[in-house]
C-alpha cells in the first residue's frame, strides 16, 4: 500500500462543541432551540436518540452544525472513553454538539469512513489513552495534539478498497447486533401476552412496591487507594456494562473479606442491577440479572428479589416498565431515579406459579441470545482482526 505520511490538521478540519450550562438543556424541541449531542451520543452508532436541545443562539457559527460524514470524538471523558469516535453518515435532523465532543470534519482528500475506521483502530484509542491528560475526575484530548498526530494516508483508490473491505465486515457484525436487539424486543411482549402492563394491571392482579418485590441496595465506589480493587481483584460492574445486556467475564473475587479488603456493595447470584444514574434517559432502567457474586457502582440499584418473587419474572417486569421508570427520572448533572423512588414504585406481583412459568420461556430465551451473542462476538473478532491486519502496521 503506497501511502504517504501526512498531520491530521493537513487532512481535516477540527471543531469545538458548544458550550452551554447544564440547566439550559431541555428534553424536548423547542422555539429558538436546537438538538445537541454529548458524549453519551458517541456509541457505536450515533446515538441520536441521545439528543437533548439547547438554545440556538450556543451555536457560533455554522461551522458547528453536523454534517454527512463528521466524524464525532469524545474528547473530554473518562481515561477508557477519551478517544471514542463515530462517523455520521446522515444527519436526521439539524443538530450540533457539546464541549466534551470535538467534530473532525474530513477534507477532500480524505474519505470520511476511512477516517472514522482508522479512529477506531487499536492505534489511535491506545494514542488517545496515552496522551490524554487527567484532571479530577476526566481526561480531556486537546485538538492541537489531535492536529499533530501522523496519519499514513494511501491515495483515493486505495482508501475506497481498505474502507470497502471494513464496510463488509462491519456490515456483518452490525447485522449481529441488530438480531440481538430484536430479540430483546421479545421479552417485554412476552410479559404483556402474559401479564398485561405492569403499571396499568388491566387484569387485576395484586400490586406491590419496589421494596415489597425485593431488597434494594445502590452501589458504590471503593476508596482509590485500594490498589487490589483497581488492579481487578474484585469483580466490579460499571452502568457501561449494563448497557451492553450482559455482565463481562468474571473475575477473581474470593478471599477478599479475608484479607480485609474492601470491595464496596456486593449482592448475590440472581439479583437485579439497575443504572438509575445516566447522562442520558435512554440509559436509566437498563437491566441484567447477575449469574454471580458481583460489587457495582453507585449509578447502579441491585434488586435482590424476595422469596415469593421469581428473579427472571422480575427481570421481565423491568424490562417492560422502562419507559414507566425513565419516566420518574429528575435532572441534576445527570439523569437518575433516586433509591427512593424507585423502592416506592408499584407493579403488578402475580401468582408465584405464573411467574415460574414465564422463567421458563425466558430461560428457553436466553440459550437462543447466547447463541445470538456467540454470533455476535464471532462478526466482531473479525472486524477487529481486519482493523488490527490494516492499521498496526
Amino acid at each position: 500500500m503506497k501511502a504517504r505520511t501526512v498531520q491530521l490538521g493537513e487532512v481535516c478540519d477540527f471543531v469545538r462543541g458548544v458550550t452551554f450550562s447544564s440547566g439550559e438543556g431541555i428534553d424536548s424541541p423547542a422555539e429558538n432551540y436546537v438538538a445537541c449531542l454529548t458524549t453519551s451520543g458517541v456509541q457505536n452508532e450515533v446515538a441520536w436518540k441521545s439528543r437533548r436541545f439547547i438554545p440556538a443562539n450556543r451555536i457560533s457559527n455554522d461551522r458547528q452544525l453536523l454534517r454527512a460524514g463528521d466524524i464525532l470524538i469524545s474528547t473530554a471523558n473518562s481515561k477508557e472513553l477519551v478517544g471514542k469516535s463515530c462517523i455520521a453518515d446522515y444527519v436526521p435532523f439539524k443538530c450540533t454538539f457539546g464541549a466534551f465532543v470535538t467534530l473532525a470534519r474530513p477534507k477532500e482528500k480524505l474519505l470520511p469512513r476511512y477516517l472514522a475506521y482508522w479512529m477506531s483502530s487499536a492505534p489511535f484509542l491506545a494514542w488517545s489513552y496515552k496522551y490524554s491528560s487527567n484532571t479530577t475526575n476526566i481526561s480531556n484530548l486537546r485538538v492541537s495534539e489531535l492536529e499533530e498526530m501522523d496519519l499514513e494516508l494511501p491515495d483515493l483508490s486505495e482508501q475506497l478498497r481498505i474502507a470497502g473491505e471494513l464496510e463488509r465486515a462491519d456490515g456483518l457484525r452490525c447485522t449481529r447486533r441488530y438480531a440481538l436487539e430484536l430479540a430483546d424486543t421479545f421479552l417485554p411482549a412476552a410479559f404483556l401476552q402474559l401479564f398485561g402492563d405492569p403499571v396499568a394491571n388491566p387484569r387485576g392482579w395484586e400490586r406491590a412496591k419496589v421494596s415489597e418485590l425485593g431488597d434494594v441496595e445502590t452501589g458504590n465506589t471503593p476508596p482509590r487507594e485500594n490498589a487490589d480493587y483497581y488492579g481487578d481483584a474484585i469483580e466490579w460492574i460499571k452502568s457501561d456494562n449494563i448497557s451492553l445486556a450482559q455482565i463481562p467475564p468474571a473475575k477473581a473475587l474470593e478471599g477478599l473479606s479475608e484479607k480485609g479488603i474492601a470491595v464496596g456493595t456486593v449482592v448475590e447470584a440472581r439479583s437485579l442491577l439497575l443504572t438509575c444514574i445516566a447522562g442520558s434517559e435512554a440509559s436509566i432502567g437498563n437491566v441484567v440479572l447477575t449469574d454471580r457474586r458481583v460489587a457495582f457502582n453507585q449509578q447502579i440499584n441491585a434488586v435482590t428479589p424476595h422469596q415469593d418473587v421469581d428473579p427472571w419474572f422480575l427481570y421481565g417486569l423491568f424490562l417492560t416498565a422502562k419507559p414507566h421508570i425513565q419516566r420518574k427520572t429528575t435532572l441534576a448533572m445527570k439523569r437518575m431515579i433516586t433509591k427512593g423512588k424507585l423502592e416506592d414504585l408499584i407493579f403488578i406481583k402475580p401468582p408465584l406459579s405464573l411467574q415460574t412459568r414465564f422463567a421458563e420461556l425466558v430461560e428457553r430465551h436466553e440459550r437462543l441470545r447466547s447463541v445470538q451473542r456467540e454470533s455476535m462476538r464471532q462478526a466482531e473478532h473479525l472486524f477487529q482482526s481486519l482493523l488490527h491486519k490494516t492499521f498496526n502496521k
